[in-house]
């Protein structure tokens, strides 16, 4: 692959403070979708996810527990790498920031700022949130309980003085806005990136990059006094894990990274101080920071003090790990909030999964097997209805590209379905059971069409669906050297007595215990 065009994506790296829930897999989830399509695709691709394991907030939690911090981090690392697992991820590294690499990695990126006159000590005093992790200016507190003062994300904030060495973020309020002026995709969707001009030319102050007050941090060099402020920390995994501070190699092939993918509350953090930071140090900005939405649990916010966190671990054990990833992306305008619900999840699977798609591809390949000798039909001359369904088959790949290019996963599966519809409302105008007794080589065309759509909407959905795609494919004889996007086409198309093993379906209805099935 080192010709190849490269795709570097990355998850945010998850707070090791707790247990991995819905949103952590819907983040990861829509990486491995994009990581996945692109190698289909031809790309060189790397995916990186990980864990952020420093700060108060795991000090505090690691003490709460009785532990010690690094073994707190140990122990909740490893769920996000088993999640990562159950979610089927693809991703070619999992970072952790108490990893050796990474310390000599910020420590780097620590000292090119300093050099480059961007961080000066100072003393600290304003409001921080230990949950966020975030200083907030007075003006962006929200009245709390009882005459108390509440973050805009409503965490707790504290008064806190202290020594800090401080980042000259206000120094770049006209640079970034020209940088995003310069590259109009940079933020997406247009929502964030409105929300990110309008903070950025609302005035930036300068950034407390260090704490005194707690210890669980990586240190600042020639001050160990100081541990680094854990966003500064926590971004610089994107650029460690390409090999910086050795700006050859990896760091040369795969930076700037293609698309950070991150949740809204976090957009700021990655598209006003990490494009700061790096050009600060004379490195490239990403080339896209893409803010998804936030999940509901039917209607209700999710909190753990409600008990409606969501378990993902426990939805793919009870739905399937294909259904999950398919209702995840699907259900939801990518970049939108979203609510979950067990009704609309099994609605999905059952109209969508089972009827549609499951019962286009069983009834064509069960023709197959009963009325073409178990082999791909022949095929004849075509009617301009069988050149319609082929056309939109093979237009297919053009427009989930266009749409996953830019992270609209839900477009890319409904182009799909569009083409799934079609084909079952050509098999019921054709209706290839009754030309099995008037015109026998009319029927195997029809069903080679049919057979040769539902092969392009395998290769198309291998991405989503791994494992389903994959049967499918395997049923229709395609060998595995044929299953990229480039196969997508005339050129790859199925050739006429090539055997096919016996059928099976690949999406059973999902029928719910409690009868909403």
């Amino acid at each position: 692959m080192s010709g190849a065009e490269t795709y570097y994506v990355t998850t945010p790296i998850y707070y090791v403070n707790d247990k991995p829930h819905i949103g952590h897999a819907y983040t990861t989830l829509a990486c491995d979708v994009l990581a996945r399509f692109k190698r289909l695709d031809g790309f060189d691709v790397r995916f990186l996810t990980g864990t952020d394991e420093h700060g108060q907030k795991v000090e505090k939690s690691a003490e709460a527990a009785g532990m010690m911090p690094q073994a707190l981090a140990d122990q909740n690392s490893a769920n996000f790498r088993d999640l990562a697992a159950r979610l089927g991820c693809s991703n070619d590294d999992f970072i952790r920031t108490t990893e050796p690499r990474h310390i000599r990695s910020v420590q780097a990126l620590w000292s090119r700022l300093v050099e480059a006159g961007d961080i000066y000590p100072g003393h600290y005093e304003g409001w921080y949130s230990v949950r966020d992790e975030a200083f907030y200016g007075e003006d962006e507190l929200v009245a709390g309980p009882n005459g108390g003062k509440l973050a805009p994300t409503g965490a707790p904030v504290e008064w806190v003085k202290e020594p800090s060495y401080f980042f000259r973020l206000s120094a770049w309020q006209d640079r970034l806005l020209a940088y995003y002026e310069a590259n109009p995709d940079c933020i997406g969707p247009q929502s964030r990136r409105n929300e990110v001009i309008s903070f950025v030319k609302g005035g930036l102050q300068d950034l407390s990059v260090s704490r005194t007050s707690f210890t669980w941090g990586i240190p600042v060099p020639g001050d160990e006094a100081h541990v680094m402020y854990v966003w500064l920390d926590a971004l610089t995994n994107y650029i460690t894990a390409v090999g910086y501070p050795d700006q050859s190699g990896d760091y040369a092939r795969w930076w700037p990274a293609d698309l950070h993918m991150v949740g809204k509350d976090i957009v700021r953090f990655h598209a006003v101080y990490w494009p700061a930071f790096l050009m600060a140090a004379g490195l490239q900005p990403p080339k896209r920071v893409f803010a998804h939405g936030w999940w509901t649990n039917e209607g209700q916010k999710i909190s753990k003090s409600v008990g409606n966190v969501i378990d993902p671990v426990a939805l793919i054990d009870r739905y399937g790990l294909d259904q999950v990833r398919y209702f995840l992306l699907r259900e939801v305008p990518f970049g939108n909030d979203g609510d979950f619900s067990h009704r609309a999840m099994v609605t999905r699977m059952n109209s969508e999964l089972a009827n549609d798609y499951g019962n286009l591809a069983q009834r064509v390949l069960s023709m197959i097997a009963k009325n073409c000798g178990a082999a791909v039909p022949a095929h004849g001359e075509q009617t301009d209805e069988d050149r319609d369904m082929l056309g939109a088959a093979y237009a297919l790949a053009g427009r989930m590209r266009d749409s996953m290019n830019r992270q609209m996963f839900h477009e890319a599966l409904e182009a799909a379905w569009v083409v799934i519809r079609a084909a079952n409302g050509y098999v019921d105008r054709q209706a290839p059971w009754a030309l099995k007794k008037t015109d026998p080589a009319r029927m195997g065309t029809v069903l080679w069409v049919l057979a040769e759509t539902v092969r392009n909407l395998a290769l198309l959905t291998q991405a989503f669906m791994p494992d389903a795609s994959g049967r499918l494919l395997d049923q229709l004889g395609v060998p595995e050297t044929a299953r990229t996007l480039a196969c997508c086409g005339a050129q790859s198309a199925l050739a006429g007595g090539t055997p096919l093993p016996p059928p099976q379906g690949v999406f059973p209805r999902f029928v719910d215990e409690e009868g909403a099935g």
